[in-house]
């Protein structure tokens, strides 16, 4: 890695926890590529918020969704670097980006599972694939999973096997990407107050009390539970950690 501030892309950094991420990120000294599907002007909300913070930041379309455009995301970043920061290589890459479906498996759709394949396990798959070229040697991924891989709460079936899917992926990518000393890690956030998946945990008073009631630490999560775990696990000092599966959910369900 170089002896420039570092710079990590965050995939959904425009809001919920990704935002969280970037401006902890940014507040420890790291610049921020973020990307948005739709919405430009709470992306650029982000980025000014950034810079405010002293750090530098752009924000670029991408919907992780369609890999078919992952190549000529790959070139717009390219470009972004050059531009903003006169380098070809950023360091940290976080695949953040998701949505959340709520369906039973037995009246999961086809076109459901479907959604949740390409966005968080075909997306983050081929999107960190377009993006190897552009990370340098030494660099560190982190890819976001839950803590539904791990317990089962009815109605998340198709969701949490794609995140089981991304940790098991995160490990095949450490050993792969050893030669480059990348490391790759998992970052699995238990149940947090933010608008992933219609804001229940946030605002549904029973959903929160009962995630409270199963937590040790008897709350549930907020973003800011996580945007600094994130930052923690890019950091320098976290370099020697890798190929794991790091959960950040208060303790819920020991």
């Amino acid at each position: 890695m170089s002896t420039n501030p570092p710079i990590a892309l965050i995939t959904g950094g425009s809001r919920g926890l990704g935002k969280n991420m970037a401006l902890k990120l940014a507040g420890h000294g790291t610049d921020v590529v973020l990307t948005y599907r739709s919405n430009q002007a709470e992306a650029e909300a982000v980025v000014e918020a950034i810079r405010k913070l002293g750090r530098h930041a752009v924000a670029l379309p991408l919907d992780v969704g369609k890999a078919s455009t992952f190549a000529a995301f790959a070139g717009q970043l390219r470009a972004a670097l050059k531009d903003h920061w006169q380098r070809d290589r950023f360091d940290y890459l976080v695949n953040n980006a998701g949505i959340g479906i709520h369906a039973s498996f037995a009246d999961t759709t086809e076109a459901q599972f479907d959604e949740l394949m390409n966005i968080h396990l075909k997306g983050a798959f081929f999107l960190t694939q377009a993006l190897l070229p552009l990370i340098a040697d030494g660099g560190r991924i982190l890819n976001v999973s839950s803590g539904l891989a791990r317990f089962a709460l009815p109605g998340y079936s198709a969701y949490a096997a794609m995140k089981g899917g991304i940790e098991v992926l995160t490990r095949y990518l450490a050993k792969e990407l050893g030669p480059r000393r990348i490391a790759v890690n998992t970052l699995a956030p238990g149940a947090i107050e933010t608008d992933f998946g219609g804001g229940t945990v946030r605002d549904n008073a029973d959903v929160n009390a009962f995630v409270a009631s199963q937590t040790a630490l008897g709350r549930v999560g907020l973003p800011d539970d996580i945007g600094g775990v994130a930052a923690m696990l890019l950091s320098k000092e976290s370099g020697w950690i890798n190929a794991q599966r790091i959960e950040a959910s208060g303790g819920m369900f020991v």
